[in-house]
Formats: C-alpha cells, sequence, structure tokens
C-alpha cells in the first residue's frame, strides 16, 4: 500500500514529495547540533534521495509517475527512519532530532507507506544546491522566529499555558483545572526548558493552594546560550538570573535570552528567542503567577521519563479539586465574590469562575487582579483568539505528534547547504 502505482497524496496537491513544505524546525540547529549527533547527515541524505522526486515524474496529477515518485519517497522514508534509529541514542535533547522523527512518522501515514520494505541507498555527496551561494547570509541559528518566518512567510505555531490563583492551571491543550498540587510540581520539563512551581496552603487546613515560588531552567544550547536559572519567590522577584546576569551569556547568541522587568518587583518578561518562547512571572496578592507562550516543537520535545508536566496533561487526577471543594462556604458571600471578579472579568467564563473561588476562599479582593492578569496574558499569547475564553463544558485536545505538527521539513534544504 502506498508503493509504485498510488497517485500522489491528497496532502501534496502538487505531486512533489513533501519534505521542502512540510518541515520546520531541522533548519533551527542547523549552527549549532550536537558533534556527536549525525541527525544533520540524515537529513542530508534525505534531501538528496527525494531531489529526484520533484522533477516533472512527480509533479503529475497521477498516473504511472505520481505512483513511481510515491514508491520513491517510500524507499526514502524508510531509509530515513533507519538512519535516525541508527542515531538516536547520541540525539537526544536535539531539537533537530525529535523534529526529524516525528516528521518521517507522519508522513509515512500520510502517503500510506510500509514501515518493512525496500530502502534507497546513501547518494553520493554532491554540489551545492541552487540558491545557496556565498553572498546569501545564513539564518541566524539562535533566532527561531526569524528562521521560521523567512522560509514560510509565516509566523511559527506556538502553545499557550498558565498557572495563577489557587492554584489553576491551563493547559497546552485548553484543558483548565483548579488544584491543590500542595508542595514542588513541574510544570514544564522538556529537553530544553524546566519549570517547577511550588505551593503551599491559602489557609490554615484549606485544600487550596497557590504559588509561592517558581524555578526556571534554561537549558545550555550550544552557540546560543549558557544554562540560565531564573528563581523567583512572593516578594522576591528578582529582575536577573540566579548568576546575576540578564542574558544567556558570553556565546554568540547570548543575546538571544534576556530578562525585562516591567513593573519591579511584580512583573518580570523572559524572552528567549532562540526557543520561540516568551515567559511572564507576576506577583499579586501574596502569590506568584506564571505564564508561557512556546513553540509548538519546543513544548513537545520530551521523553517518557518527562511525562508529568501540568502544562502538558493538566493537575493529575487526584490532584483536582471536586466541584464541592470549589463551591465551599468561604471567607466572603459568593455574591460578593461574583460582584468584585465581574468588574474585571465581564464574561463568566473559566478566568471569571476561578477568581469567584481565589476571592471566596481568601476573603482577599486582590485576587482578582491574578485572574484578570491572566486572561491579558493568554489574549496576547494565543494564536487561536476563539480559545481564549474556555467554558465548564469546554473539551480539551490532547498534546500529540499530529496535532502538534507543524510544518516539519521545510529547513531541509537549508540544512543540506549548511553542512556542504
Amino acid at each position: 500500500m502506498g508503493e509504485p502505482g498510488q497517485s500522489p497524496s491528497a496532502g501534496s496537491p502538487h505531486g512533489s514529495p513533501p519534505t521542502l513544505s512540510v518541515l520546520t524546525l531541522l533548519l533551527l540547529l542547523c549552527g549549532h547540533a550536537h558533534c556527536q549527533c549525525k541527525i544533520l547527515r540524515c537529513n542530508a541524505e534525505y534531501v538528496s534521495s527525494t531531489l529526484s522526486l520533484r522533477g516533472g515524474g512527480a509533479s503529475g496529477g497521477g498516473g504511472r509517475a505520481g505512483g513511481v515518485a510515491s514508491g520513491g519517497l517510500c524507499r526514502a522514508l524508510r531509509s530515513y527512519a533507519l538512519c535516525t534509529r541508527r542515531t538516536a541514542r547520541t540525539c537526544r535533547g536535539d531539537l533537530a532530532f525529535h523534529s526529524a522523527v516525528h516528521g518521517i512518522e507522519d508522513l509515512m501515514i500520510q502517503h500510506n507507506c510500509s514501515r518493512q520494505g525496500p530502502t534507497a541507498p546513501p547518494p553520493p555527496r554532491g554540489p551545492a544546491l541552487p540558491g545557496a551561494g556565498p553572498g546569501l547570509p545564513a539564518p541566524d541559528p539562535c533566532d527561531y522566529e526569524g528562521r521560521f518566518s523567512r522560509l514560510h512567510g509565516r509566523p511559527p505555531g506556538f502553545l499557550h499555558c498558565a498557572s495563577f490563583g489557587d492554584p489553576h492551571v491551563r493547559s497546552f491543550h485548553h484543558h483548565f483545572h483548579t488544584c491543590r498540587v500542595q508542595g514542588a510540581w513541574p510544570l514544564l520539563d522538556n529537553d530544553f526548558l524546566f519549570v517547577q512551581a511550588t505551593s503551599s496552603p491559602v489557609a490554615l487546613g484549606a485544600n487550596a493552594t497557590a504559588i509561592r515560588k517558581l524555578t526556571i531552567i534554561f537549558k545550555n544550547m550550544q552557540e546560543c546560550i549558557d544554562q540560565k536559572v531564573y528563581q523567583a519567590e512572593v516578594d522576591n522577584l528578582p529582575a536577573a538570573f540566579e548568576d546575576g546576569s540578564i542574558n544567556g551569556g558570553d556565546r554568540p547568541g547570548g543575546s538571544s535570552l534576556s530578562i525585562q522587568t516591567a513593573n519591579p518587583g511584580n512583573h518580570v518578561e523572559i524572552q528567549a528567542a532562540y526557543i520561540g518562547t516568551t515567559v511572564i512571572i507576576r506577583q499579586t496578592a501574596g502569590q506568584l503567577s506564571f505564564s508561557i507562550k512556546v513553540a509548538e516543537d519546543v513544548a513537545r520535545a520530551f521523553s517518557a521519563e518527562q511525562d508529568l508536566q501540568l502544562c502538558v496533561g493538566g493537575c493529575p487526577p487526584s490532584q483536582r479539586l471536586s466541584r464541592s471543594e470549589r463551591n465551599r462556604r468561604g471567607a466572603i458571600t459568593i455574591d460578593t465574590a461574583r460582584r468584585l471578579c465581574k468588574e474585571g472579568l465581564p464574561v463568566e467564563d473559566a478566568y471569571f469562575h476561578s477568581c469567584v473561588f481565589d476571592v471566596l476562599i481568601s476573603g482577599d479582593p486582590n485576587f482578582t487582579v491574578a485572574a484578570q492578569a491572566a486572561l491579558e496574558d493568554a489574549r496576547a499569547f494565543l494564536p487561536d483568539l476563539e480559545k481564549l475564553h474556555l467554558f465548564p463544558s469546554d473539551a480539551g485536545v490532547p498534546l500529540s505528534s499530529v496535532t502538534l505538527l507543524a510544518p516539519l521539513l521545510s529547513g531541509l534544504l537549508v540544512l543540506w547547504l549548511c553542512i556542504q
């Protein structure tokens, strides 16, 4: 199935291999892939194996020529998959490797390729491809958005997660949970970024908790940044990383990580341009809040050992407050809490109900500010504003290689150029 005799996939309207129009982030690490990781060689061999399929035989609307192209693509994909398996041990933590693995899987499904069958022999190294003259400036390897936009003429895809209040977690999948999560819990734990929130009860004997401490680790990334750690606690929201710096260090791309203080002591913003990420930390009413916009491939780059992430899976079922716990009698009346929250949150969505819960339990009107700020961050960060307001009936969508697969193969051609 999907071998010679099958017309090109509907997902590839012109019949040409989808590699140069559907892959994205493999280009990102062209200049700073791990020396031991041979993913760039796999990428280059795949590009070279499929170049011939972009000629007349692969551009027709069907028939024998299209079937030959489809069979050739399946052979190239099987070779590509074999190459990635051989280098998997040394490529953990390499964003290009993760992108390639997910891209291969998606393309094999899309073109109905069998996993067993003939493979394409590694092509000989050839001359540089057209359009790669010495006068062509290389994209900045530490500017994720710039690279993507240059290749595609549009911005990349992003995901949003937030945690605020007592605390409430909005996951990448648009799940919205009210959690107890006392102690330290990871919000994110992938190959490029680690975020841990430490929470404690808002009042003696209360099930509800609030974030009192945040630890964020921006992991070492070759020529872009040194590893940087940011720690914030209630009444201590630093304007610098733990080592006193305000950027990614002395590496060529050090400026691609920076800290900005919008409101000293209350609002810090961290820009991580090298991974297409923005983080906002706030302090309101004696508790911290966290909000992030992150590139899809960065959010997806984690292994089975890193599966506990509140931003990915929401709060574990055992840590979610039940409806009866959320509706318990609080320090003030529910009518008063609703009135206070309604002033800044006119839509009775998840943010409004979270605000009511926080004010009801704490008795502190200042808790309205946390929900309002979280909504404003979501408004700025969400690529799809139709998902801005969540309601109790909303269902989340799992994070998977299919739902998060932004175009993954378009950078392959430039990667080939990078290693010539």
